[in-house]
């Protein structure tokens, strides 16, 4: 399957998985981060949240901009893999926190967010424009276009996948060094405290919390200004991490340039070559019209898929705080744990393999060593676990690139199977399937919900709830569950469709476009967000269900116009 792909794709694939594990480590804890360490409330982080991922995929229209008109892809990305680096390291700076100067440091992480945003402008759209254009070099490749964004996406998602593991690991490593464990409840009592907003109630679960804690001495004003800049610091540390695989990025994309030097050429510089003039493609200002507004149908729709998707860093990471249970028992723990989660699925994979009838016997007889080697290796890794497992609140974030490794291969197989059958749905037909079951991906954290009517996060001063009415992980691994597959109907297919319809001239700007309506999708985020705290949680995630919908009733009602701009560019 995989020779069947340009090289320049893996280049591009193992350059991106090395960014996105830096970007997803350090969006897996930045709510938690900004409440944690300046006090915000939900509304305030969810505005920062959104506001900086709005930036980070609108900038990518400025980027294709830059690259179709100046500097060329491969030039354009590798500057924004240094402007990148140097925004992480802006972020992963530390500064303390205090009463008296509460924003300390604030100005920091806002301007690191800021270069960082440029920087993934420079970067993103144009690493996705010079994929399509790897496509185009050579005509036998064309028809693997959609299997090759497929590839492409899977390998984001690989980095994505150890992202949360690698936030908690760094983070709770810098905190057993202070002689702290993580709580969730804390940091928000420990601001109250300070400020002297704090009730009774409150005072007495504080202290019994610090109670817990090693480094506690009985001054509670103390320990809270030591926890909250020991954690925050602790959350510095997990955002160096990305520096750390930018460095990875950089490497692979500058030393393996020569398997894709070939592609790396805009239209302007196809233009000016008397080698590459003859192959340029001058589409009609009609037909360039017509497909530009086919692709910006289809990215009305992708904003509203994007401002329910990416609540995974904002409502769904407070929901997994404040309403879920924060401890599992060890059956359950094997989803929170990476590295018994994995071996687990390398096992099946081993067995698929060998009852695989088409392969080769050497490869059937490796499946079953496969399958009894990693079975071994899970047993023993989930016998070690103990009978009650804390874990925090952005673990649930590696649910949905789990899942997009695990589930691609097989929604891959699907669209090829119905294409030999002669039924695959068309590119914008996947993506309103794809709000559809976003829509029932919702629907699940509605029904999840109805236990917790009448406790709005407002109503418990976005402190834990009650264990006793702590919900069941199992509502939100279900979510990301049923979310992950509407992605794979609409995200890479997104690409594809871009890639494929975009006239020659604007590819790049194009790739920024998509990402642009992705951008106002996130901002979106920050838009619902300030509902959080004036509706029952039922009522918020029902609001998200309604847009889906919306947004899926649209896209088939212009169904035919969009299959019609495909097949043109076919």
């Amino acid at each position: 399957m995989l020779k069947n792909h340009p090289k320049g794709l893996f280049v591009a694939l193992f350059a991106n998985m090395g960014e996105r594990f830096g970007y997803y480590t350090m969006l897996a804890i930045f709510v938690l981060f900004l409440q944690a360490k300046y006090g915000f409330a939900y509304e305030t982080a969810a505005q920062y949240f959104g506001i900086f991922l709005a930036f980070v995929y609108f900038m990518p229209l400025i980027g294709g901009i830059i690259a179709d008109k100046v500097l060329g892809y491969g030039k354009t990305i590798s500057l924004g893999l240094i402007v990148m680096f140097v925004g992480y390291l802006l972020i992963a700076m530390p500064s303390s926190w205090s009463l008296e100067t509460p924003r300390n440091g604030l100005p920091l992480v806002i301007g690191g967010l800021a270069v960082i945003s440029l920087g993934t402008g420079l970067f993103k759209g144009n690493l996705q424009a010079l994929v399509g254009n790897l496509y185009d070099a050579d005509p036998k490749f064309d028809k693997y276009r959609s299997l090759g964004f497929n590839i492409f996406y899977m390998g984001i998602n690989v980095g994505a996948m150890f992202a949360p593991t690698a936030a908690q690991a760094v983070s709770n490593f810098m905190l057993r060094g202070s002689n702290l464990t993580y709580s969730g409840a804390i940091p928000k009592l420990a601001h109250n405290f300070l400020d002297g907003s704090i009730t009774p109630a409150e005072t007495t679960e504080l202290t019994r919390l610090a109670s817990e804690q090693s480094a506690f001495t009985g001054d509670l004003a103390q320990f809270s200004n030591y926890y909250i800049n020991e954690l925050s610091n602790a959350y510095h540390w997990a955002f160096g991490v990305a520096c750390i695989s930018l460095v990875a990025s950089m490497l692979i994309f500058w030393g393996f340039r020569k398997y894709y030097k070939a592609a790396d050429m805009t239209e302007k510089q196809k233009a000016a070559s008397e080698e590459h003039k003859d192959k340029m493609i001058v589409l009609s200002k009609e037909e360039t019209r017509r497909r530009m507004t086919a692709l910006g149908l289809v990215m009305f729709v992708v904003i509203f898929f994007w401002m329910a998707f990416h609540q995974n860093g904002a409502a769904m990471t407070a929901f997994a705080r404040d309403y879920t249970q924060d401890t599992v028992s060890k059956g359950t723990n094997i989803w929170f744990d990476l590295f018994g989660l994995l071996p687990i699925a390398l096992s099946v994979l081993g067995l698929v393999l060998f009852f695989m009838k088409k392969n080769a016997r050497a490869l059937r007889i490796g499946g079953l060593v496969m399958f009894a080697a990693f079975g071994v290796i899970a047993y023993f890794r989930i016998a070690g676990y103990d009978g009650v497992n804390p874990f925090t609140p952005q673990m649930f974030q590696h649910f949905n690139p789990f899942f997009i490794v695990a589930v691609t291969p097989i929604i891959v197989s699907l669209f090829s199977w119905m294409a030999k059958k002669g039924i695959e749905p068309s590119d914008p037909k996947k993506i309103g399937i794809g709000m559809i079951i976003t829509a029932i991906g919702f629907t699940v954290l509605v029904v999840g919900s109805l236990s917790l009517a009448g406790m709005a996060p407002g109503d418990i001063g976005e402190t834990r709830v009650d264990s006793a009415f702590a919900v069941s992980p199992y509502w939100l691994i279900s979510t990301y569950f049923i979310l992950t597959i509407a992605e794979l109907f609409l995200s890479p297919i997104g690409l594809s469709f871009v890639s494929k319809v975009a006239p020659p001239q604007y590819k790049g700007l194009m790739q920024g476009a998509w990402l642009a309506a992705t951008a106002i999708g996130n901002y979106g985020v920050a838009l619902v967000g300030i509902l959080w705290n004036k509706l029952q949680l039922w009522q918020f995630w029902g609001l998200l269900v309604v847009f889906c919908l919306l947004a899926a009733m649209f896209i088939f009602s212009i169904l035919r116009r969009l299959e019609n701009a495909t097949k043109a560019s076919a």
